[in-house]
């Protein structure tokens, strides 16, 4: 789990153009906007700003002052779920939105312009966890990286991980490596040599309710500390904190079931 985004900047400074393929931003689409940033704004110390309207109010989330992910509202003809959503970089949205739908993935919303910003997709994989394609413009995306209250890593979870992470490797030129073991199937989605994502087989370990998704990890400076709030700000803890080969880890929901984990590094 490296944190391996190259555009973005630890000092603020505006970030350069993502390679294509590189995670650059997530948003969350919500039914109470309002709920969601008070929640999000008490534990990540986010500030916000409006963001394009083209699906709804959006708002984007600033921390000291940089853009690091959108919160928006979920128009009831949007079938997504409510879900932190990762966006990868595409010079060509257009083209690649035709590369999912080739390659067995559908593509739910879009291309669509939003406004100055950039152009976006959002589609699924083959398995059915939802991810957004970004062509930016104005709008590069994630400013700041390695910040606590910075997202800092995305992970698939899904029954398998071969066929999807070719599908991926595919459609945004992903390397593919798979974890050293006989016991885990997990797989790590590299661009350039950096690895940019994972992706976790669970099998039938894999919740139905729930199905394929992916999960974005939040950086914090304390996990334990941070867990202790989400509950009196409405959210609910999945999984308690633990070390990890890569820091100490949570998994927490928000108060509309969002799903997201919070990393401390080592």
């Amino acid at each position: 789990m490296t944190d391996a985004r190259e555009s973005a900047r630890r000092d603020g400074a505006a970030p350069v153009r993502y390679t294509p393929g590189t995670p650059c931003w997530v948003s969350l689409m919500v039914h109470g906007a309002d709920r969601a940033r008070s929640f999000y704004e008490a534990l990540f110390g986010w500030e916000f700003r409006p963001g394009p309207q083209q699906l709804g109010p959006y708002a984007r989330a600033l921390l000291d002052g940089c853009e690091v992910a959108g919160i928006g509202m979920l128009s009831p003809d949007l079938d997504l779920p409510v879900a932190w959503t990762p966006y990868f970089a595409s010079v060509d949205v257009d083209r690649t939105a035709e590369t999912v739908r080739a390659c067995g993935g559908t593509i739910g919303v879009g291309p669509l312009d939003l406004a100055e910003a950039g152009r976006l997709a959002i589609g699924s994989d083959p398995s059915g966890a939802v991810f957004g394609i970004w062509q930016a413009s104005a709008h590069l995306g994630q400013a700041v990286t390695g910040a606590p209250g910075a997202p800092a890593w995305n992970e698939l979870t899904t029954f398998e991980s071969e066929r999807v992470a070719k599908f991926y490797a595919t459609v945004f030129g992903h390397t593919v490596r798979p974890e050293v073991s006989t016991d885990i199937d997990h797989v790590t989605l590299s661009v350039e040599g950096r690895p940019v994502a994972g992706i976790h087989g669970v099998g039938n370990g894999l919740l139905r309710e729930h199905g394929p998704h992916w999960t974005t990890y939040f950086s914090v400076a304390d996990v334990d500390d941070t867990v202790d709030h989400v509950p009196h700000l409405g959210g609910q803890i999945l999984k308690r904190p633990h070390d990890s080969a890569h820091g100490r880890i949570a998994t927490a929901t928000d108060p509309e079931g969002a799903r997201f984990s919070l990393l401390q590094g080592l």
